[in-house]
This record gives C-alpha cells, structure tokens and sequence, in this order.
C-alpha cells in the first residue's frame, strides 16, 4: 500500500522526445484495484464493439471511405415469414434491372427491404446483372428475372434502382385485380403523362404471362415501358394506380444524378422508326440469355440476390443492340 502522502508525478519519454503527464495515482488505491479497473474498461469495451453494428450506408461521396466503420447488423430472421401470419400468403420478387450503379445499389436494398418488412410484406430482393457488352435492355432483365426468380414468389415487381418510396401509405400488396402502378404519373417525379406505366409496377406471375412479359426489342434507354402499357391493354388487364396519397411529386426520392450518369438514348439504324411499333411476337417466349453466376449477398443486413446476366441478340432482327 502507498503511503497517505501524495507522490510526485511521473513522466514517461515518448519516441519523438515528448513528455505526456501520467495521472497520480489516487490516495489508498492499490495496484491490484487499478489492474483490475483497467482490465473491466478493456472487457467492455471488446463488449461494445462486438455488439455495435450500423444499418446504414454512409453517402461521404464517390470513392471516400468511412474512418473505422461498423459492421452491418446481421440480417433479419426470415422464421417470421412462416409463423407470424400478418405477414400473408403472398411473396414479392422485387426484380431490379441493374448495370454499374452501385452507389444507387447501396443504398436501395437496405431502403427497400426496411420499407417491405415494416409493411409486413414477404419479398425477395432480385438484382439483374447485365454483365454482356451489348447496350443495356431493361425489358429483357426484368423477363429474366421473371423466369429465375422461382417458384415460391407468386407476384413481380418491376422496379427502378434509382426510385425510393418514402410514403409509408404507397401500397405493394397481392395486385390480384390487375397490374398495380405505384409510380404513377401524379406521384413520380419525372414523368406524368398518362399513360407512363414504368418506374415502380406489380404484376402477378399470372398477368404477367399473359402479356407474354416484355418485349426484348429495346436495346438502350426508354420506349420499353410505354409498349408494355399497350400489352397490358392488349391482354384485357386494368390498370389500377394509388389513391389517397398527398405527397405528390415528393412521394419518391429519385437518385439519378444526369450529369453524373448519362442516359443511353442514342437510335440507331431504323431504330427510331421500330421503337414504335407493338411488338407482337417476342417477349417472354423468345428471351435469349445465360445465367453467368447467382450470389446472395447481404447489404447493410439486407439480403439479395446477384443475377449475372449475358443477354444475346439476334443482330438480324434488331442491329441496333451495339453501337457498331
């Protein structure tokens, strides 16, 4: 044991010749006491690191990398969706056409798996990959993902990367009644005329082979939407959109930066004249692709599907899948 007295301070050289003050030790405190007080503060510390985890991505900018960041909490139990019924009988595949927009990707699956669970709707989260050098073709995406996204999900939606909900109202439920629009003109932030059908649309399986899905005809940006709005017309299906929501135009939070990303709409050949055009023969049926590689990955706790995707292209049919 010390003595009553007070003991001078103790200085300890540092490698740069500094001098860093230690603190005096207290009065009647033994070496076991602060052995055994240190040794706790490192125990609870270990404790408090090892339980920490972040739900969320940090936005520092392209490229920048947050100082010591935590691990993403693990992902939620799926045990739930089997043995709470207020989850329902449906499950959604939510199908993501997808190619090198990864700061938008962070950010969308924990925001919809989140937005989905708090709604208490069972869903599986698709992101299709296309991997091949051909221009991008969102349709024929979508029909991919329609066809691998299995047999235990009973209704698709088709769904922008760069468009989030932020209305808790907007419905994703079982569309039995006919295709469900919820990024309707009145609500998306971009486009309003009437009859825009992309952005966010559920269909069940059933209404979506009716209308043979979507064409693979659209290679490069836009058009694709507004020819599946006449498939849907064509295949005797209403079209039903959200009521009741006073957001307006603030009811989605759209990512897109256009000077960031610029949009693929150059026509090529006699695109521009074909663009218009129902397409009455392809679509579901005639998909050609190969599957290069499937991955579950978990972002931020929340888990997903990788589709690698190589589409094929009949140059015959439609030359303007390239650039050359």
């Amino acid at each position: 044991m010390f003595p009553s007295r007070r003991k001078p301070a103790v200085y300890v050289r540092e490698e740069a010749g500094s001098r860093r003050l230690l603190a005096l030790l207290p009065r009647k405190c033994s070496v076991f006491r602060l052995f055994f007080a240190a040794l706790l503060l490192g125990f609870a510390s270990l404790l408090w690191l090892q339980l920490s985890c972040s739900g969320d991505v940090a936005r520092q900018g392209r490229g920048a990398v947050a100082p010591n960041p935590l691990k993403p909490c693990p992902p939620e139990s799926r045990a739930s969706w089997a043995e709470d019924p207020s989850w329902g009988p449906h499950r959604l595949a939510l199908l993501i056409p997808f190619r090198e927009r990864f700061e938008e990707l962070l950010a969308f699956v924990p925001h919809m798996h989140r937005f989905l669970s708090r709604k208490r709707i069972r869903h599986h989260i698709f992101v299709l990959n296309q991997v091949d050098h051909y221009r991008f073709n969102r349709a024929s995406l979508i029909n991919v993902g329609f066809l691998e996204s299995g047999n235990d999900t009973d209704y698709i939606a088709m769904h922008d990367v760069d468009l989030l909900p932020r209305n808790e109202e907007l419905d994703y439920g079982f569309p039995e009644a006919g295709p469900f629009h919820v990024a309707s003109p009145e609500l998306h932030p971009l486009y309003h005329y009437k009859t825009y059908v992309g952005g966010i649309l559920l269909l069940t399986k059933q209404h979506y082979e009716m209308c043979n899905g979507m064409s693979n005809r659209f290679w490069g940006w836009g058009r694709e939407d507004d020819e599946f709005y006449r498939r849907i017309k064509g295949a005797g299906l209403q079209l039903f959109r959200p009521s009741g929501i006073k957001t307006g135009y603030k009811t989605f939070q759209h990512l897109h930066d256009p000077a960031w990303r610029k949009r693929d709409q150059k026509r090529i050949a006699t695109q521009k004249q074909e663009q218009f055009k129902v397409d009455r023969d392809g679509g579901l049926n005639n998909v050609r692709y190969r599957i290069e590689s499937r991955t579950a990955l978990s972002v931020a706790g929340a888990p997903c599907t990788v589709l690698n995707i190589l589409l094929d292209c009949d140059a015959s049919k439609t030359p303007w899948c390239t650039f050359s």
